[in-house]
């Protein structure tokens, strides 16, 4: 039968680790306790008098293309044959809090000039701070995200480790993150506009270190697309490639524990409604924290109690506005800005409140594919970053962001389109924690709002059980999509060599 392999969770870092292991010869079962998978990238429907809007319920930019065409690789296959995407010009559409607005493009030409135009940034400060970027992901991608951190005699070996730790103290981790763009812009709307690449992963640019400044090199140097059939196609493209892999399914059966046995501890299969299947290893695409308290009831365990201690990520409080009109003002990616960043973030991080004046992410992907809502009319995912759950009101926090994200888009677009709603739909961060087993609901695990945070995320490799391994936006390296695919990588590769190929 060869080895068995049991896969917790059906999001993006489960399905590449269970792909990565069937394609190495494992026989492999994945849980989900949800009916689809996806985890965070799932994709929600309203409809009205037999009218239908489409919605993805979480990540909206793809980037890293390669990081997805190297998972269809390494099973033989073409991404292309069942994911498309294409390239995005221009990305988002800002609007500042003073009326100014501008086009971000991975063209840096076209960029240079829409930052000029505007009196955002001039060309020399932003060629200074792209080619600052593309130096961070030079010498960080390979080191931090496409291999573990945790084994010491895998780095050892490894060439690359040493070129990179001759170039570390190139990575800007000593200064904050707004620090770092106070230096290269004198604009402070420059510098709102690339503080925001904190909120990719959940984090404070007051507080995080400058390294992750990368994130706009893999912006604007490699580029953002569009995928068709929006985001929740890349798990659908990823279930079908895992089933003619012989992957099998369980969904809507979610995993009560992981099964261990023995001294010292190993990973001995799951229990579901089903009853108990026997694997040799078990890939965990769960949140720590319910991880260790829920399936490994373990609350003790060191990591466990190291995670508890933790600051957790940002969350979000999502409305899916199902509008009867077309708005020719918004792109497919539209950020618009609050006038006091700091305050917004002082708010989440510190009060533990959603901001009064937010900064609001409007996501439409009828803009790229007009099948996702009718004509007229567009679905708006509108996002405002949220603190954890801490058993705030969250009907209060609802209906008063609910308040304020409608005057700022009046304020950018010149009139109300409260009335233009048809149907609603709300997402917030108790319900986040309720449907994807995130703990807190926060979105990103642990937030990065200090310089040790990039080796704090949990381990691919479980030393405390052998046989378990770890993937998903609360384990190295990290959340986002590109990340939660390489922590199956990681994962999968570990298994591989720590469980024995087959």
């Amino acid at each position: 039968m060869g080895v068995k392999t049991a896969v917790v969770g059906a999001g993006l870092g489960g399905l590449a680790a269970a792909v990565r292991l069937a394609a190495a010869g494992r026989q492999v079962r994945v849980y989900d306790g949800r009916p689809i998978v996806g985890g965070k990238a799932g994709e929600l429907v309203l409809a009205d008098e037999g009218r239908r809007w489409r919605f993805d319920t979480g990540p909206s930019l793809f980037t890293l293309p390669g990081v997805l065409d190297d998972l269809f690789a390494a099973a033989g296959r073409r991404r292309e044959d069942y994911v498309e995407i294409e390239p995005l010009d221009p990305i988002t559409r800002y609007w500042f809090a003073d009326g100014t607005s501008l086009e971000s493009s991975s063209d840096r030409r076209r960029f240079t000039a829409a930052m000029e135009e505007a009196g955002v940034a001039d060309g020399a400060e932003l060629n200074a701070y792209l080619d600052y970027s593309r130096r961070i992901w030079e010498i960080t991608h390979s080191l931090f995200m496409e291999r573990s951190l945790h084994e010491p005699a895998d780095l050892l070996r490894d060439p690359d480790l040493w070129h990179s730790l001759a170039r570390i103290g190139r990575i800007d981790a000593f200064r904050s993150m707004d620090a770092a763009h106070r230096r290269f812009f004198r604009d402070p709307r420059a510098r709102q506009l690339f503080d925001r690449y904190a909120t990719y992963n959940g984090s404070n640019p007051y507080s995080v270190p400058a390294t992750l400044n990368i994130i706009p090199h893999v912006e604007y140097g490699i580029g953002g697309w569009a995928v068709k059939g929006g985001i929740a196609a890349i798990p659908r493209g990823l279930e079908r490639l895992a089933r003619e892999l012989g992957v099998e399914f369980l969904l809507d059966e979610p995993v009560e524990r992981i099964l261990t046995e023995g001294r010292p501890r190993r990973a001995a299969g799951v229990r579901s409604a089903s009853g108990d299947w026997i694997a040799d290893e078990v890939i965990c695409n769960v949140d720590v924290t319910p991880a260790y308290h829920r399936l490994l009831d373990d609350p003790k365990a060191p990591l466990a109690r190291r995670y508890a201690r933790l600051e957790p990520s940002s969350s979000g409080l999502v409305f899916f506005w199902a509008m009867a009109s077309d708005y020719p003002e918004f792109g497919l990616h539209n950020i618009l800005f609050s006038a006091d960043y700091r305050r917004e973030f002082d708010d989440i991080f510190l009060r533990g409140r959603c901001p009064d004046e937010p900064t609001v992410y409007v996501n439409i992907t009828s803009k790229v594919d007009r099948d996702d809502a009718p004509s007229p009319g567009e679905n708006w995912f509108v996002l405002v970053n949220a603190p954890a759950d801490a058993d705030q009101d969250w009907d209060a926090e609802t209906e008063r962001t609910r308040r304020a994200v409608l005057e700022r888009i009046a304020a950018a677009l010149g009139r109300d389109v409260g009335a233009d709603i048809v149907q609603e739909s709300v997402l917030d961060p108790p319900t986040i924690a309720d449907q994807t087993a995130s703990h807190r609901g926060s979105l990103y695990g642990i937030s990065s709002n200090s310089r040790s945070a990039a080796f704090l995320r949990h381990p691919n490799r479980s030393r405390r059980y052998r046989g378990l391994y770890f993937c998903g936006g609360s384990a190295h390296p990290g959340g986002g999509m590109p990340l939660a695919m390489l922590s199956g990588k990681i994962a999968a590769d570990l298994a591989v060599r720590h469980g024995g190929s087959v």
